[in-house]
Parts: C-alpha cells; sequence; structure tokens
C-alpha cells in the first residue's frame, strides 16, 4: 500500500510539536501509524513482532514563504484627509 503525505518543517516554531508535522494531503489529518500497522496485522489479539518498512522520497518541494516587514510613515496616513461618505 503506498500512501503520500505532507511533511511540514519549521525548526523556528515556537512548540516542539510544530516544528516536524506529518499530514494527509486531503484530510491534513496526522496519520496514525500505530492504527496503519494494526489494521495490516488484523483483529487478533496479542503481541506481534513487525517489520515496517519505510521509504521516503521528496515528490516536491516547497519552502517556507519568507515575509518582508513593511514601514508605514504615520505622517503620511495623518496628513491626507479622510474621504466621507455623502448621506
Amino acid at each position: 500500500m503506498m500512501k503520500h503525505y505532507i511533511l511540514s518543517l519549521n525548526p523556528t516554531a515556537k512548540h516542539e510539536w510544530d516544528r516536524c508535522i506529518l499530514r494527509d494531503p486531503l484530510t491534513a489529518k496526522r496519520p496514525d501509524i500505530a492504527k496503519m500497522v494494526a489494521e495490516a496485522i488484523g483483529t487478533n489479539g496479542g503481541s506481534y513482532l513487525v517489520s515496517v518498512n519505510i521509504e521516503i522520497k521528496v515528490l516536491e518541494e516547497a519552502s517556507m514563504p519568507q515575509f518582508d516587514q513593511l514601514s508605514l510613515n504615520i505622517t503620511e496616513v495623518m496628513e491626507k484627509p479622510q474621504l466621507r461618505e455623502a448621506a
């Protein structure tokens, strides 16, 4: 079974859990890897030694957007007359 996910890496994230996020591209939900393994094994109870093969291929890379700070000159804003609607 082949599954595709979106991996978001943000080393400057405020919280540890936001630094590395794996999500489904359609639902944006985080995958439950343990649940996927359990579904592959079946419904029989017990303990299992399992082998999980994860092959990673980068299909496309989208870099994080860089936001430039805009400066606002307050004197220009205050000097311009404000237009009022005619009643």
